[in-house]
């Protein structure tokens, strides 16, 4: 089974992804030059970075660029579920893939946001009492507003209303372990977009880990 992504800039050229098995198989068309190259996704972070317009994986060894996508190129829906693939797969676990270019036109935004997303633990239900407790620290609020911009920028801002709501109020009260709880508690609330989320903003997700480990 394979998955593919093509992605044209009248700039960048044309990018051809291909995802089999445990490789990317990628050739970048420029007007006077061609590359091929193929990288092993054991060595592939699953955590890809911002860059601009353009969305890089790096090697999780070394820290080298391996990897660099055009954001929401073709489509918002098709880049979304390549990446979550990617991610997955870089992760070790089965993703079934399907072949990007056969998507259904209909397809909706939600449900590509559906496809990427991190394999979330059994949830159990406990008492007010029980709940732990977050070891809150004040947080940087320049960050807190780049993630804002960025999630406004890519993803739908109904789909994460409550989120932006909540990552605002902190954004204003950087120092009220309150508006940090009711973060935490907006994005515990978020269910499928979880990974979609964290591509966008990666100060949230260290603020989620800070909450993890806590």
């Amino acid at each position: 089974m394979t998955m593919k992504l093509i992605q044209k800039s009248f700039l960048k050229g044309t990018r051809e992804f291909e995802l089999v098995d445990d490789v990317v198989n990628v050739r970048i068309k420029k007007l006077f030059k061609e590359e091929k190259l193929t990288v092993g996704l054991p060595i592939l972070s699953p955590d890809p970075v911002v860059n601009g317009s353009e969305l890089e994986f790096h090697d999780r060894f070394k820290g080298h660029l391996l990897l660099s996508l055009l954001l929401n190129k073709p489509s918002a829906e098709k880049f979304n579920a390549f990446v979550d693939a990617l991610k997955q797969s870089a992760l070790g676990k089965d993703t079934p893939f399907a072949s990007i270019e056969t998507a259904s036109p209909e397809s909706s935004r939600s449900d590509a946001l559906a496809r990427n997303v991190y394999e979330e633990p059994p949830e159990f239900e406990e008492s007010d009492e029980t709940r732990e407790k977050i070891s809150f620290q004040p947080v940087e609020a320049e960050r807190v507003d780049d993630d804002i911009t960025m999630l406004k920028t890519y993803l739908d801002e109904d789909d994460i209303k409550p989120l932006l709501d909540s990552l605002e109020t902190l954004k204003a009260e950087p120092q009220n372990e309150a508006a940090f709880q009711k973060m935490v508690d907006a994005y515990n609330d978020l269910g499928i977009t979880t990974g979609a989320v964290l591509t966008y903003a990666p100060y949230l997700n260290v603020l989620i880990s800070r909450s993890i480990r806590s």
